[in-house]
């Protein structure tokens, strides 16, 4: 397969695991359920719900002041906010989403115009370079935020927001949790798209004078003809 073959099919891979990543992330919406057995034989329930961008600190737990296990309970929001890490990942992963459709459509209809200068490959090559330490940063970023997200949620989460979980005669425990299973893949995601954007690196190096001057340089060398014996 010929270079401009092997870019093209990397671009499209490219574009197949940007949409993976912010899909599987931008686009969830979860619900955890509390039950509080109360001391009196008396259980209820709280919904946890949560989503993209999981500004939690935003979400109420528990809305207006309200009676639970014979206690008063004022309004109560969830705790944590990892909005930052999850906007970061999926807008990296939008901009290399149409970074990589634009240098498709470059490659398809104005190769010509790409390969008649040095300017067009040493660009690519720095956007790309730039891409692959945004992918390993945003998705690290976003490990750690869907981390900090899954604590402010299971039982010691919700019970450290709760000031009457804290009671002798009140325990407080997640019995349904949401599936994250998407928000996992994400992350996956997030690491593989570094990993196909490196390897496009590559690619794209080929195209840029510098590996054209380095094998000019070797084909010289390797040409050079030994003197003959006196």
């Amino acid at each position: 397969m010929r270079d401009d073959e092997q870019r093209r099919e990397a671009m499209r891979v490219e574009n197949l695991t940007a949409i993976f990543a912010f899909g599987s992330c931008g686009g969830f919406s979860g619900r955890n359920i509390v039950s509080l057995f109360c001391g009196d034989g008396r259980n209820e329930t709280l919904s946890a719900n949560f989503h993209y961008p999981f500004r939690l600190s935003q979400v109420p737990l528990v809305e207006g002041n309200t009676t639970i296990c014979n206690h008063s309970v004022t309004t109560t929001h969830m705790m944590g906010d990892s909005a930052s890490s999850a906007e970061f990942f999926v807008g990296i992963a939008i901009v290399c989403f149409l970074y990589s459709m634009v240098a498709l459509l470059v490659y398809l209809g104005y190769m010509h115009v790409y390969k008649d200068s040095d300017f067009g490959p040493i660009f690519d090559f720095a956007i790309t370079a730039i891409l692959v330490f945004l992918w390993l940063v945003c998705s690290s970023a976003w490990a750690k935020g869907l981390q900090n997200v899954k604590d402010a949620t299971d039982t010691d989460g919700i019970s450290g927001t709760l000031a009457l979980c804290k009671g002798a005669n009140i325990t407080c425990e997640v019995t349904e949790f949401a599936n994250m299973r998407s928000l996992n893949i994400s992350v996956v995601f997030g690491y593989l798209n570094m990993f196909v954007w490196a390897g496009n690196a590559w690619f794209v190096y080929k195209e840029t004078r510098w590996h054209s001057q380095k094998f000019s340089a070797q084909s010289g060398h390797g040409r050079q003809q030994v003197p003959a014996p006196i």
